[in-house]
């Protein structure tokens, strides 16, 4: 009978979900650091207020505590995943990962990442009284070839810059009247132009993007500004419909705005 992993193996969990088509995930975080290895498709991967286009090859890494969420948008994909506490991290190690920051793709290094999860699959799948140690040895190796090569990182194409503009502009304003013609004169280009690059660049259209960031802002309300009102939170955030908040809200987050105020009081 195979040993539970739990019995060799503490504060260490690895996934592999092999051409899975996944919804939208509910922003969450953790205490744990994940390392998130995108093997085959693509995603919207947002991480606290920033927003990145993950393909074939990313590798994003995300300290623990940090808010994140994940968009599909519908497309298979397989991914690999590792969260575990820093017990796993050695100190000059986890001292040097905010260098490279969430996002990290090098197309050079695939083939030794792939590699490095590959042990990991396998210790964590068969282990033993020697699993944690060994873990301890490929994860800081997968640490340590990400910080060797974090110069050969490849920027992503010039459509970004016009992405990373009208991001920052929504993070900037969303509690007002934001539109897309405005970004577009903003950056001298048409509107239609900008719509098509963000859908591409980012993986969602812009209003949806909007949207989701302003819903992101009324869950850090909600949980952490508790004197506020839900309509108050709404009309902080942009929803100019108390109702049309709501729906929202529950549609995205499956609970309604009251009972993530609940719940944070419970």
């Amino acid at each position: 009978m195979k040993e539970p992993v739990t019995q060799y193996i503490q504060d260490y969990y690895y996934s592999k979900v092999v051409d899975i088509v996944d919804h939208e995930s509910t922003r969450h975080d953790h205490e744990e650091f994940e390392i998130y290895y995108m093997k085959e498709g693509s995603c919207n991967y947002m991480i606290d207020d920033h927003t990145c286009r993950v393909v074939t090859g990313d590798v994003i890494l995300i300290p623990g505590n940090t808010s994140h969420r994940t968009n599909y948008g519908g497309v298979p994909h397989t991914r690999l995943l590792v969260n575990c506490s820093y017990e796993y991290i050695p100190a000059s190690v986890a001292d040097r990962i905010p260098t490279v920051g969430y996002h990290y793709r090098n197309h050079k290094v695939i083939s030794r990442i792939e590699e490095l999860f590959a042990k990991i699959e396998y210790e964590y799948s068969h282990p033993d009284a020697f699993s944690a140690d060994a873990l301890k040895c490929y994860t800081a190796e997968l640490f340590l070839v990400i910080l060797r090569h974090k110069n050969e990182h490849e920027t992503q194409p010039e459509g970004s810059n016009i992405i990373r503009t009208a991001m920052e502009y929504i993070q900037n304003n969303y509690m007002n009247d934001v539109k897309l013609s405005t970004i577009a004169e903003l950056l001298s280009i048409s509107p239609e132009h900008l719509s098509r690059v963000f859908k591409q660049e980012a993986g969602i259209g812009f209003k949806e993007y909007l949207t989701g960031f302003r819903l992101q802002k009324a869950e850090d309300m909600l949980k952490h500004e508790t004197g506020r009102a839900v309509s108050e939170v709404a009309y902080a955030c942009g929803f100019n419909d108390g109702n049309y908040f709501s729906y929202t809200f529950k549609k995205a987050y499956g609970v309604s705005p009251s009972q993530v105020r609940r719940k944070k009081e419970e």
